[in-house]
């Protein structure tokens, strides 16, 4: 028995078949050996996510600075975090004892936020950042790019995301789909009062300015880490330092996720089964 080896389980806290389905795969890896953790990624070699795509957003913040790859397994909603089809306890286990899953590096956004030519926050996203105001209320964004001003909007917000979160909010705020191994990031206003208002796709070696011009407005990473602005702040928004890896037991494509989410319709193709 070697306890050297240790998994992060990261559970969704209301879902049943969750809860189970978690239960049953920690009671086999510690059969198998395996040292089993529900909070601390520490001495981890892989997170095991059961949930959704916002689990798996929970499981990254939990794993930050460890660098260890996040495994989601579907259940149900078909993300596009998460294995296509929900793969059995026994076949996680074996991926898990071979480490013969796929990793693969997904950008992060960090940002930062300036008060008076000071920094007094920041963070990072690995699907988003956004600045709104609040519901109902149009806000003044000026927004410059490689300190170059590019355009000032009256809106209801802006969204900058990395191509994992390309299909996410950017996705239904009318933003293109960006295949995540394409290294860029998005930009683009929600529901700007200004003849260009277009959705952009940005140089990951540029940074984001975005001076708040108006009160009461609110910065949210990933939906969750959230922040009040006021008048006269500044948003500096770059590409992270560090990655996050998603690991996947199917060699399946980007494309595959994109039919199997929408349902595309793809009857009478002719390739290889």
């Amino acid at each position: 028995m070697n306890r050297s080896r240790k998994v992060l389980l990261v559970v969704h806290p209301s879902r049943q078949d969750a809860q189970l389905y978690a239960q049953n795969l920690a009671s086999l890896l510690t059969e198998a050996g395996f040292g089993v953790s529900f909070e601390s990624a520490e001495g981890a070699e892989i997170a095991v996510v059961l949930g959704g795509d916002g689990t798996i957003l929970r499981a990254a913040q939990l794993s930050r600075g460890f660098d260890l790859p996040i495994l989601g397994v579907n259940l149900g909603n078909v993300g596009f975090l998460a294995e296509i089809a929900q793969p059995s306890v026994q076949e996680v286990l074996a991926s898990i004892l071979e480490k013969s899953y796929r990793s693969e590096p997904r950008l992060v956004l960090h940002y930062s936020i300036e008060r008076s030519g000071k920094s007094i926050s920041s963070g990072w996203a690995l699907n988003e950042v956004v600045i709104e105001g609040l519901p109902g209320a149009m806000i003044e964004l000026f927004v410059q790019i490689d300190s170059r001003p590019l355009s000032r909007w009256g809106c209801d917000g802006v969204i900058c995301a990395t191509p994992t979160g390309s299909t996410a909010y950017a996705f239904s705020a009318g933003g293109p789909v960006v295949w995540p191994e394409v290294p860029a990031l998005v930009l683009l206003p929600i529901a700007a009062h200004a003849l260009f208002s277009r959705p952009m796709v940005v140089s990951p070696q540029s940074e984001i300015a975005i001076d708040v011009e108006s009160d009461d407005a609110l910065l949210s990473a990933d939906g969750f880490r959230r922040t009040d602005l006021k008048a006269g702040d500044r948003i500096l928004i770059t590409r992270d330092s560090e990655t996050v890896s998603l690991a996947h037991i199917e060699n399946s494509l980007f494309t595959d996720r994109l039919v199997a989410k929408f349902k595309l319709p793809i009857e009478g193709w002719r390739g290889e089964k």
